[in-house]
Parts: structure tokens; C-alpha cells; sequence
């Protein structure tokens, strides 16, 4: 069996420079050359997972489809390789130290005292050799920068671990900033340098560096980079900002990246497929036209925690050769929920938790109902389509979700136990918050000759990931179906409502589910598919 190769790619300078893109990056050139990857991600935080972190500190939890609570950079992993991630594929300082503590307990240590070298050295170690046989590239990146406390027990490991690998298996990519002085006129590499000190201070030499920068840097920068970093000139990566993620592995290939990593792990005779790339680049440079989305939400100062849907709906633009413009609203300001309602071609409600907004958000509902504007709602989007009927429709006023606080019609409640397979979970309001939702794959029925089955291309059955704890009140289903909602998706036990759906509307769809982790760039989800093609066909009605 042929040992995996690693490539652990660590960042300096600031945070959020683009590490989990460039891994998601090399993973896709990778791929391209005819190897299989797998990646994973090492985070410093203190948290067990990044579950019950504000979205606004972290941006969106990303769900894996076995019901993970990962970071936002998963979900590029898996858009760029097409490889579904998995719960542990994500370490946390949290997961480390519960890990240890919990077998140190048990005695498993035999009396040792506990430290964090070799202890929890070793537990990071092991997180990154398991599982790996059966792919040719292990991509691993540490979250955070280089001089980071929290960070240094992870740099430890790896540097143990590219002792024990040996070169010919291991290889260290670096991220850094090249920041633009005004005054001066000119990048400054000396952070870079700095960085890639201190990294070698803790016995790490970096083999690549990816240099980002706003517009690229000349011929002199990779010069100097190159002496005070002691890395090949033919190793530094220029990487400049690019109005759109999916260009960048042709970047990167461009630069040479993929080429230099081959011939570092002496894997010459290989050459790179990139057509699939380079379609999708032509499709997004060249749009036939542009339609107008409003997204209708919480977090719409902070983009990030809409990672995922953001990418969703671009997925399915390009798949329409269309550009959309996205107009992100939040639902506080009512005087801007009004103004963009009358401009967007369609509208999106997404999911979130709590009761801020909430009110912009049904007024958002409402609108597209009655004006027929093509409309998906995901998740509290699904909740809130209840709760706008319930209220509009069956007119009852005190229609509302116990997740809000008490009602005496509580349309949405708390679902205390349901099966995930052949197994009973059990669900109570006063448990832990961390991991305790409704989480991961769960499959749906779908109700033939429904707007859902045209989507899903007549399947009769879809799995698709969730994150919530509230569900449909069954109570009032009927008398909801009578008012015009039909219950297009269910649960195969018919307990749980994944779907509803107007019958006369010209599409307007709600689920419980969060169809916006499954999309990917060549195979973009069919909702977001449909919900951009319902929206170009009605935008001549909105003019």
C-alpha cells in the first residue's frame, strides 16, 4: 500500500489571509493531476467545536453529513474537491484537551503526569495519521497564524510529524500577507519575513510560500522573499485578490504550484486536467444576463456567516450563465426590507436562531407570497412560512414558535425525540446547547408531482443536512394544507415536515434543511438551480 504524502499549510501575518481556499486549491490541482486528497483542519480554539460560537466571531458552522459542527473552511474543502468532509476531519484545542483529560481519567497514561509534550503533541499526531490509507495527499491546515499561544502545540506536532515522515512525504506551505504602504509606494515583504522566522523559530522550514497581495507583486519581491526566507524562487506562489474563488487553482496552476509539488515528491510524469476549471471560468466571465436576489437575514453585515449560501446561489448563477446580484438585507431595518422587496426578481430567507429580525423576516414572506415572487426558505425560513400562514392565512394571532418564548399557538415546537436511523434520539430544552440539534443527513420524502419533485428531478427520496432544534407542530398540518400550503417533504416515518410548498404560486418553496452545504460548483443543488431560473423567467413582470 502506497504511504500518503502530507502537506500542512500554516499562515502568518493575520488571520483569515485564505488558508482554506488555497488548501481547497491545491487539493482541486491535485485531483487534476489523477491523485485522490483528503484534508483536514486543525483548530486552536478552546471550543469543542465552533457550534455555539456567534456567527459574527466566527462565521457560519458548516455541517458535514455526518452531523458535524465544522468550521467555514470545510465547506471549501468540499465545494473545490467534491469530497464530502466528516465530523473528525476538524480538531479543536477542545477536542484535544477533552481527549486527553477523559483518558487521563480513565487511567490510560498509568500514573504519567500529564503534559503537553509528548501528550497532547500526541493526540494531534494521531488525529492526523488517521484514516488517511487509502488517498495519495493528505492536506492538513492549521487555523490561526504563526506566534499564536494557542497555536504553537499544533506546530509542535508538525514538526514532529515531518520529522517522522521524512522529506519525501512532507512538505510545508505558507501563507502570508504582502501589504501595500500608500506613502511608500510599494509591498512590504518584511512581515512575510517575520512570519516565516518566527515559523522557523519553532524548527518548521517552509518549502512554499503563497503570497497574497491586491494586485500581484514583481519579479524583485520574489527575489527578496526568496534570500530572506531561504525558499526557491520557483517555490513562492503569486497570489493576487481575484473577484472569484473558482479561478484560483487556475492561478495557482498558472504560478506553477501544482508543477513545483509534483516534482518536490518526484511525481514527474503527471499532467494536469483543468477542463472542467476552465468551463466554469468561461461560464461566470461571459453572463447572459443578470437577475436580482434578496436575501433576507441576520447576519447581513458579516458575510461570512452565509459562506455557503453565498457560494450556493453563485453555483447556480454561472449554471444559468447568469450573474446575480445579491442584495443582503438585514431584517432589523424595515425601512430596507421595504425598498429591496420591490426591487429583487426572487427572495431567499435563510436560517439562523433567536428573535432578532424576525418580524422583516415574515414581512419578507409575505410579500413573495402574495406578489408571487419566486421564494426558498431554509430552515427558520421554513418556521417563519409557517408561522406567516398560520398568522395571515388561519388568522391566528398568537401563532409563533416556542423557540420565541411561550405561545398558546405554538405552530413551531421543539421536536423531543426522533429517529436517526434505527436509533431514538431524545431531545430536552434544558440540555446542552453544543451538538444537541437536530444535525447532519436525514432523508426526505418527496411528494410527487410537486414543485420539490420537479427539482429533484422525480427522485422519491433525497438526504439532504440539518441544523436545528425546532420543528413543524404536526397539530396543525391539516388545517394548514387547507389554506393552500401543501407538505411536499416529509420524514420516511411521516412525523417530521422537511418541505411545504404554495400549490398556486409560481415557486415558492420552504425547507427544513439547509440545501446550500450540498452545492458544489459543477454540480450547483437543484433548489437554488430552480429558485435562479423561476427568478430570470418572472423578472420582466418586476420592471
Amino acid at each position: 500500500m502506497t504511504l500518503p504524502r502530507f502537506i500542512f499549510v500554516t499562515g502568518g501575518v493575520v488571520s483569515s489571509v485564505g488558508k482554506g481556499i488555497a488548501s481547497a486549491s491545491v487539493g482541486a490541482l491535485l485531483q487534476a493531476h489523477g491523485f485522490s486528497v483528503r484534508l483536514k483542519k486543525l483548530e486552536p480554539y478552546l471550543n469543542v467545536d465552533p457550534g455555539t460560537i456567534n456567527p459574527y466571531k466566527h462565521g457560519e458552522v458548516y455541517v458535514t453529513n455526518d452531523g458535524g459542527e465544522t468550521d467555514l473552511d470545510m465547506g471549501h474543502y468540499e465545494r473545490f474537491t467534491g469530497i464530502p468532509t466528516r465530523a473528525m476531519d476538524l480538531l479543536t484545542t477542545g477536542k484535544v484537551y477533552s481527549s486527553v483529560i477523559a483518558r487521563e481519567r480513565r487511567g490510560d497514561y498509568l500514573g504519567s503526569d500529564i503534559q503537553v509534550v509528548p501528550h497532547i503533541t500526541d493526540e494531534i499526531k494521531s488525529f492526523v495519521l488517521a484514516e488517511v490509507q487509502d488517498v495519495d495527499f493528505v492536506i492538513c491546515e492549521v487555523g490561526g497564524t504563526v506566534g499564536d499561544i494557542e497555536s504553537l502545540p499544533f506546530l509542535e506536532a508538525i514538526r514532529q510529524l515531518r520529522l517522522d515522515l521524512g522529506r519525501e512525504r512532507s512538505v510545508n506551505i505558507h501563507l502570508t500577507l504582502l501589504p501595500y504602504i500608500p506613502s511608500a509606494g510599494e509591498l512590504k515583504t518584511k512581515p512575510s519575513q517575520h512570519s516565516v522566522r518566527e515559523l522557523r523559530s519553532i524548527g518548521i522550514q517552509p518549502e512554499f510560500l503563497i503570497c497574497r497581495s491586491a494586485n500581484g507583486f514583481e519579479e524583485a519581491t520574489r527575489k527578496k522573499l526568496s534570500l530572506f526566507c531561504n525558499v526557491p524562487e520557483n517555490h513562492i506562489v503569486d497570489a493576487p485578490d481575484t473577484p472569484w474563488l473558482y479561478q484560483i487553482p487556475l492561478n495557482f496552476h498558472k504560478s506553477d504550484l501544482d508543477g513545483a509539488l509534483c516534482r518536490y515528491f518526484s511525481l514527474e510524469n503527471t499532467r494536469a486536467n483543468l477542463t472542467i476549471w476552465e468551463d466554469l471560468a468561461a461560464r461566470w466571465q461571459s453572463p447572459k444576463g443578470t437577475v436580482c436576489i434578496g436575501v433576507f437575514g441576520k447576519y447581513a453585515h458579516f458575510l461570512e456567516a452565509y459562506k455557503s449560501l453565498q457560494e450556493a446561489i453563485s453555483h447556480a448563477g454561472v449554471a444559468h450563465s447568469l450573474k446575480v446580484d445579491v442584495r443582503w438585507v438585514d431584517t432589523e431595518d424595515k425601512d430596507r426590507v421595504r425598498q429591496v422587496l420591490t426591487e429583487v426578481h426572487g427572495i431567499i430567507v435563510p436560517g439562523g436562531f433567536g428573535t432578532r429580525g424576525i418580524s422583516g423576516k415574515i414581512a419578507a414572506i409575505r410579500y413573495a407570497r402574495e406578489n408571487k415572487v419566486p421564494f426558498l426558505g431554509i430552515c427558520l425560513g421554513m418556521q417563519l412560512t409557517i408561522i406567516e400562514a398560520a398568522r395571515h392565512l388561519l388568522h391566528l394571532q398568537n401563532a409563533s414558535s416556542t423557540e420565541f418564548g411561550e405561545t398558546t399557538e405554538p405552530v413551531i415546537a421543539l421536536m423531543t425525540e426522533w429517529m436517526q436511523g434505527a436509533q431514538l434520539q431524545r431531545r430536552t430544552a434544558c440540555g446542552d446547547m453544543g451538538g444537541t440539534m437536530r444535525l447532519g443527513a436525514y432523508p426526505c420524502l418527496i411528494q410527487p408531482g410537486t414543485r420539490l419533485a420537479e427539482a429533484y428531478a422525480g427522485q422519491e427520496q433525497v438526504e439532504e443536512r440539518h441544523r436545528h432544534r425546532y420543528e413543524v407542530n404536526s397539530t396543525y398540518k391539516k388545517r394548514l394544507e387547507e389554506v393552500g400550503l401543501c407538505f411536499s417533504g416529509i420524514s420516511p416515518d411521516g412525523r417530521l415536515s422537511e418541505v411545504v410548498e404554495y400549490k398556486e404560486h409560481p415557486w415558492f418553496i420552504a425547507v427544513q434543511y439547509h440545501p446550500e452545504f450540498k452545492s458544489r460548483p459543477f454540480a450547483p443543488h437543484p433548489l437554488f438551480v430552480h429558485l435562479i431560473q423561476a427568478a430570470w423567467t418572472q423578472k420582466d413582470c418586476r420592471k
